[in-house]
């Protein structure tokens, strides 16, 4: 396996890890807001932005954390060979962050409208974990590209991989960490 593949693999199976640990973290720290069924519809009961804005912004704060550390680990670790490491990163990154969406989304609650329809009025069901999008259909699915917390894993990683080559030049031209030839 030639270098290029080699590296590129270990930050893609990096990113893809990070993610998945990340989706358990989201679904950990978050708390469900729990609506009310009234005629076979879920209602959140309170309404409001800061109800329906929990789960998005867990995601944003732990994407960004995660993409940036993750990013600073591995643009110290791998010296060289730069371009290499950020195209991985990058597709990594975006890996990451449907991972981090897809396994948290399946350990929260599953989605609250449709089993509404089967519910009698009244009745508490908490929310499914999600992140808020701009327009809203009911028919699509959860993970849709029209949210900008979605740009959390890939900007925490450009930011990591640019304070780790910018503040660690010395260490890279002097070839620090690498095996010397003798």
């Amino acid at each position: 396996m030639s270098a290029v593949a080699t590296r590129s693999a270990v930050v893609l199976g990096t990113f893809a890890v990070v993610g998945a640990i990340a989706g358990v973290v989201w679904e950990w720290l978050w708390t469900p807001p729990v609506g009310i069924v009234f005629r076979g519809e879920w209602i959140l009961e309170p309404s409001g932005p800061d109800y329906e804005f929990s789960g998005t912004g867990w995601y944003v704060v732990i994407a960004l954390v995660a993409g940036l550390l993750t990013a600073a680990a591995l643009g110290w670790l791998l010296v060289g060979r730069e371009l290499t490491t950020l195209v991985a990163a990058a597709v990594g990154s975006v890996l990451a962050g449907w991972l981090m969406f897809t396994v948290g989304h399946s350990l929260g609650p599953p989605d609250p409208r449709p089993l509404a329809a089967a519910m009698d009025d009244l009745e508490r069901l908490p929310s499914d974990l999600r992140v808020a999008v701009q327009d809203p259909d009911p028919d699509e699915a959860s993970w849709s590209l029209t949210s900008s917390a979605f740009l959390a894993f890939p900007v925490g990683t450009v930011v990591g991989l640019t304070v780790v080559w910018f503040t660690t030049r010395g260490r890279r031209v002097r070839g620090v960490g690498h095996a010397s030839a003798g």
